[in-house]
Protein backbone atom coordinates (compact mmCIF):
# COMPACT_ATOMS: atom_id res chain seq x y z
CA UNK A 1 0.00 0.00 0.00
CA UNK A 2 1.44 3.52 -0.95
CA UNK A 3 2.38 5.91 1.86
CA UNK A 4 0.25 8.24 0.10
CA UNK A 5 -3.33 7.87 -1.41
CA UNK A 6 -6.18 9.96 -3.42
CA UNK A 7 -9.07 9.76 -1.77
CA UNK A 8 -12.42 10.99 -2.78
CA UNK A 9 -14.56 13.56 -0.89
CA UNK A 10 -16.63 10.95 0.48
CA UNK A 11 -13.76 9.00 1.97
CA UNK A 12 -12.47 11.79 3.72
CA UNK A 13 -12.91 10.52 7.49
CA UNK A 14 -10.52 7.28 6.33
CA UNK A 15 -8.20 9.30 4.77
CA UNK A 16 -8.12 11.51 8.24
CA UNK A 17 -7.99 8.55 9.98
CA UNK A 18 -5.20 6.80 7.81
CA UNK A 19 -2.95 10.07 7.46
CA UNK A 20 -3.49 10.62 11.82
CA UNK A 21 -2.39 6.80 12.09
CA UNK A 22 0.92 7.33 10.13
CA UNK A 23 1.68 10.92 11.53
CA UNK A 24 1.53 9.42 15.45
CA UNK A 25 3.17 6.36 14.51
CA UNK A 26 5.93 8.80 13.26
CA UNK A 27 6.10 10.70 16.02
CA UNK A 28 6.56 7.64 18.53
CA UNK A 29 9.49 6.21 16.21
CA UNK A 30 10.90 9.99 16.22
CA UNK A 31 10.40 10.79 20.20
CA UNK A 32 12.21 7.13 20.66
CA UNK A 33 15.00 7.96 18.55
CA UNK A 34 15.69 11.44 20.33
CA UNK A 35 14.91 10.45 23.64
CA UNK A 36 18.46 8.67 24.36
CA UNK A 37 20.46 11.78 22.95
CA UNK A 38 17.99 14.00 24.64
CA UNK A 39 18.38 12.73 27.99
CA UNK A 40 22.14 12.06 27.28
CA UNK A 41 22.72 16.20 26.94
CA UNK A 42 20.11 16.62 30.17
CA UNK A 43 22.07 14.72 32.09
CA UNK A 44 25.32 15.89 31.49
CA UNK A 45 23.88 19.27 33.32
CA UNK A 46 23.66 17.36 36.49
CA UNK A 47 26.01 17.39 39.82
CA UNK A 48 28.93 15.93 39.41
CA UNK A 49 29.10 15.41 43.39
CA UNK A 50 25.88 12.93 42.32
CA UNK A 51 28.22 9.98 41.27
CA UNK A 52 26.09 7.05 40.81
CA UNK A 53 22.81 8.69 41.76
CA UNK A 54 21.29 9.24 38.63
CA UNK A 55 17.80 10.87 39.76
CA UNK A 56 16.75 9.54 36.08
CA UNK A 57 14.54 13.19 35.77
CA UNK A 58 13.55 14.35 32.61
CA UNK A 59 13.46 17.61 33.54
CA UNK A 60 16.77 19.94 34.73
CA UNK A 61 16.72 21.37 37.93
CA UNK A 62 19.59 22.67 38.32
CA UNK A 63 21.67 23.06 35.41
CA UNK A 64 25.41 23.54 35.68
CA UNK A 65 28.75 23.04 33.94
CA UNK A 66 30.70 21.54 36.63
CA UNK A 67 30.36 17.79 34.98
CA UNK A 68 32.03 19.25 31.70
CA UNK A 69 34.53 21.14 34.11
CA UNK A 70 35.08 17.65 36.47
CA UNK A 71 35.56 15.34 32.97
CA UNK A 72 38.94 17.71 31.64
CA UNK A 73 39.78 18.17 35.53
CA UNK A 74 39.38 14.32 36.04
CA UNK A 75 42.49 13.14 33.52
CA UNK A 76 45.62 14.93 32.56
CA UNK A 77 44.58 12.96 29.51
CA UNK A 78 40.97 14.48 28.58
CA UNK A 79 41.99 16.58 26.14
CA UNK A 80 44.36 13.82 24.45
CA UNK A 81 41.56 11.60 24.22
CA UNK A 82 39.49 13.66 22.13
CA UNK A 83 43.04 14.64 20.13
CA UNK A 84 43.61 10.82 19.57
CA UNK A 85 40.07 10.16 18.12
CA UNK A 86 40.12 12.64 15.72
CA UNK A 87 43.79 11.34 15.09
CA UNK A 88 42.85 8.29 14.21
CA UNK A 89 39.42 8.57 12.72
CA UNK A 90 41.24 11.38 10.31
CA UNK A 91 43.88 9.00 9.17
CA UNK A 92 41.87 6.22 9.00
CA UNK A 93 39.15 8.29 6.46
CA UNK A 94 41.54 9.69 4.35
CA UNK A 95 43.47 6.12 3.69
CA UNK A 96 40.28 4.32 3.20
CA UNK A 97 39.15 7.36 0.41
CA UNK A 98 42.31 7.31 -1.20
CA UNK A 99 42.93 3.49 -1.50
CA UNK A 100 39.77 2.71 -1.67
CA UNK A 101 38.64 4.75 -5.22
CA UNK A 102 42.31 3.81 -6.85
CA UNK A 103 40.74 -0.07 -5.80
CA UNK A 104 37.45 0.40 -7.32
CA UNK A 105 39.10 1.86 -10.45
CA UNK A 106 41.32 -0.99 -10.52
CA UNK A 107 38.20 -3.56 -10.69
CA UNK A 108 35.99 -1.70 -12.61
CA UNK A 109 38.10 0.06 -15.41
CA UNK A 110 41.10 -2.07 -16.05
CA UNK A 111 41.49 -5.65 -16.70
CA UNK A 112 43.93 -7.95 -15.94
CA UNK A 113 44.54 -11.53 -14.14
CA UNK A 114 42.14 -12.45 -11.49
CA UNK A 115 40.21 -9.38 -11.51
CA UNK A 116 37.00 -11.40 -10.94
CA UNK A 117 38.31 -13.64 -8.05
CA UNK A 118 40.21 -11.08 -6.50
CA UNK A 119 36.89 -9.16 -6.28
CA UNK A 120 34.76 -11.95 -5.37
CA UNK A 121 36.91 -12.62 -2.19
CA UNK A 122 36.54 -9.57 -1.33
CA UNK A 123 33.00 -9.92 -1.51
CA UNK A 124 33.21 -12.88 0.56
CA UNK A 125 35.02 -11.20 3.42
CA UNK A 126 32.36 -8.83 3.55
CA UNK A 127 29.99 -11.67 4.77
CA UNK A 128 32.47 -12.34 7.47
CA UNK A 129 31.59 -11.30 11.06
CA UNK A 130 33.80 -8.35 12.08
CA UNK A 131 34.02 -9.96 15.71
CA UNK A 132 35.00 -13.17 13.87
CA UNK A 133 38.28 -11.83 13.27
CA UNK A 134 39.21 -9.73 16.58
CA UNK A 135 41.55 -12.65 18.02
CA UNK A 136 43.42 -13.39 15.11
CA UNK A 137 43.72 -9.84 14.94
CA UNK A 138 44.92 -9.41 18.25
CA UNK A 139 47.30 -11.43 17.93
CA UNK A 140 49.07 -10.58 14.79
CA UNK A 141 49.22 -6.62 16.53
CA UNK A 142 50.04 -7.59 19.90
CA UNK A 143 51.63 -11.24 19.70
CA UNK A 144 53.60 -10.78 16.61
CA UNK A 145 53.86 -7.46 15.41
CA UNK A 146 54.54 -6.24 19.47
CA UNK A 147 52.73 -3.13 17.49
CA UNK A 148 50.03 -2.75 20.70
CA UNK A 149 49.70 1.03 22.79
CA UNK A 150 50.85 2.78 19.34
CA UNK A 151 48.85 4.94 17.24
CA UNK A 152 49.62 2.28 14.10
CA UNK A 153 47.88 -0.65 16.54
CA UNK A 154 44.91 1.93 16.24
CA UNK A 155 45.42 2.59 12.37
CA UNK A 156 46.55 -0.04 10.62
CA UNK A 157 43.67 -2.53 10.81
CA UNK A 158 41.27 0.12 9.14
CA UNK A 159 43.53 1.63 6.46
CA UNK A 160 40.93 -0.02 3.70
CA UNK A 161 37.77 -1.62 4.15
CA UNK A 162 36.34 -3.75 1.61
CA UNK A 163 32.91 -2.13 1.77
CA UNK A 164 34.41 0.99 0.73
CA UNK A 165 36.46 -0.43 -2.49
CA UNK A 166 32.52 -1.93 -3.27
CA UNK A 167 31.33 1.54 -3.31
CA UNK A 168 34.04 2.68 -5.25
CA UNK A 169 33.84 -0.15 -8.11
CA UNK A 170 30.09 0.33 -8.15
CA UNK A 171 30.13 3.88 -8.62
CA UNK A 172 33.20 4.29 -11.02
CA UNK A 173 32.25 1.45 -12.94
CA UNK A 174 29.03 3.49 -14.23
CA UNK A 175 31.48 6.47 -15.60
CA UNK A 176 31.93 6.59 -19.49
CA UNK A 177 34.39 4.28 -20.37
CA UNK A 178 35.13 6.72 -23.54
CA UNK A 179 36.13 9.58 -21.16
CA UNK A 180 38.81 7.20 -20.00
CA UNK A 181 39.90 5.95 -23.71
CA UNK A 182 40.22 9.72 -24.60
CA UNK A 183 42.72 10.31 -21.50
CA UNK A 184 44.91 7.68 -22.49
CA UNK A 185 45.08 8.75 -26.49
CA UNK A 186 45.95 11.84 -25.12
CA UNK A 187 49.17 10.20 -23.08
CA UNK A 188 47.31 10.16 -19.56
CA UNK A 189 49.57 8.01 -17.35
CA UNK A 190 47.48 5.73 -14.83
CA UNK A 191 47.99 7.66 -11.74
CA UNK A 192 47.26 10.90 -13.54
CA UNK A 193 44.04 9.57 -15.02
CA UNK A 194 43.19 8.63 -11.54
CA UNK A 195 44.25 11.94 -9.73
CA UNK A 196 42.32 14.10 -12.60
CA UNK A 197 39.86 12.66 -13.81
CA UNK A 198 38.36 9.44 -11.75
CA UNK A 199 38.50 11.31 -8.26
CA UNK A 200 36.89 14.79 -9.35
CA UNK A 201 34.17 12.56 -11.28
CA UNK A 202 33.67 10.24 -8.10
CA UNK A 203 33.59 13.15 -5.92
CA UNK A 204 29.97 12.40 -4.25
CA UNK A 205 31.19 8.32 -3.43
CA UNK A 206 34.61 9.62 -1.97
CA UNK A 207 32.38 11.99 0.66
CA UNK A 208 29.67 8.82 1.38
CA UNK A 209 33.17 6.98 1.83
CA UNK A 210 34.85 9.98 3.93
CA UNK A 211 31.64 10.24 6.43
CA UNK A 212 30.52 6.76 7.15
CA UNK A 213 34.65 5.97 7.76
CA UNK A 214 35.08 8.86 9.91
CA UNK A 215 31.47 8.10 11.62
CA UNK A 216 32.23 4.12 12.40
CA UNK A 217 35.99 5.02 13.41
CA UNK A 218 35.25 8.02 15.79
CA UNK A 219 32.13 5.81 17.61
CA UNK A 220 34.34 2.34 17.80
CA UNK A 221 35.48 1.46 21.27
CA UNK A 222 35.99 -2.61 21.18
CA UNK A 223 39.21 -2.27 18.93
CA UNK A 224 41.10 1.05 21.06
CA UNK A 225 39.67 -0.73 24.37
CA UNK A 226 42.04 -3.97 23.28
CA UNK A 227 45.12 -2.22 22.22
CA UNK A 228 45.47 0.34 24.53
CA UNK A 229 47.07 -0.19 27.82
CA UNK A 230 47.69 3.42 29.02
CA UNK A 231 45.18 6.69 29.31
CA UNK A 232 47.56 8.49 26.93
CA UNK A 233 46.89 6.68 24.01
CA UNK A 234 43.22 6.12 24.78
CA UNK A 235 40.08 7.32 22.36
CA UNK A 236 37.16 9.44 23.45
CA UNK A 237 35.48 6.26 23.58
CA UNK A 238 37.65 4.31 25.68
CA UNK A 239 38.16 7.12 27.75
CA UNK A 240 35.00 7.53 29.33
CA UNK A 241 34.91 3.77 30.80
CA UNK A 242 37.46 5.06 33.30
CA UNK A 243 34.70 7.13 35.24
CA UNK A 244 32.92 3.92 36.04
CA UNK A 245 34.35 1.78 39.22
CA UNK A 246 32.98 -1.52 40.65
CA UNK A 247 30.95 0.94 43.04
CA UNK A 248 30.12 3.67 41.85
CA UNK A 249 29.84 5.71 38.18
CA UNK A 250 30.68 9.49 37.75
CA UNK A 251 27.29 9.49 36.11
CA UNK A 252 27.26 13.27 35.17
CA UNK A 253 30.84 13.57 34.08
CA UNK A 254 30.61 10.71 31.75
CA UNK A 255 27.23 12.08 30.01
CA UNK A 256 29.20 15.27 29.38
CA UNK A 257 32.31 12.92 28.05
CA UNK A 258 29.57 11.35 26.26
CA UNK A 259 27.97 14.68 24.93
CA UNK A 260 31.38 15.87 23.89
CA UNK A 261 31.77 12.77 21.89
CA UNK A 262 28.87 12.90 20.41
CA UNK A 263 29.17 17.03 19.11
CA UNK A 264 31.13 16.17 15.97
CA UNK A 265 28.99 13.48 14.60
CA UNK A 266 26.12 16.04 15.00
CA UNK A 267 27.94 18.79 13.25
CA UNK A 268 28.85 15.96 10.73
CA UNK A 269 25.58 15.39 9.92
CA UNK A 270 23.62 18.67 9.78
CA UNK A 271 26.82 19.88 7.57
CA UNK A 272 26.73 16.98 5.22
CA UNK A 273 23.24 15.36 5.70
CA UNK A 274 23.20 16.00 2.02
CA UNK A 275 25.86 13.64 1.54
CA UNK A 276 24.09 11.11 4.14
CA UNK A 277 20.88 10.56 1.76
CA UNK A 278 23.40 9.89 -0.81
CA UNK A 279 25.40 7.32 0.48
CA UNK A 280 21.38 5.16 0.73
CA UNK A 281 21.67 4.57 -3.11
CA UNK A 282 25.37 5.39 -3.80
CA UNK A 283 25.75 1.25 -3.64
CA UNK A 284 23.11 0.52 -6.14
CA UNK A 285 24.71 2.09 -9.11
CA UNK A 286 24.91 -0.76 -11.66
CA UNK A 287 28.36 -1.42 -12.37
Amino acid sequence: MALYKNYSKNEKGRQYFRNGSIMFLLVILVLATLFPIYYMIMSSFGNPVESGAASYSLIMKHPTLASYRFFFDYSKYSFRWILNSFLVAGVVTASNVIFATAAGYAFSKLRFRGNKVLFSILLVSMMIPYQVTQVPLYILIVNVLKMDNTYSALIAPGLVSAYNVFLAKQFIGSLPTEIIEASKIEGCSQFKLLARIIMPLSKTVMAVMAINTFMNNWNTFFWPFLVTKTEQMQTIQVGLKNFSFANTTFFSPMMAGATISALPMFILFFALQRYFLEGVTVGAVKG
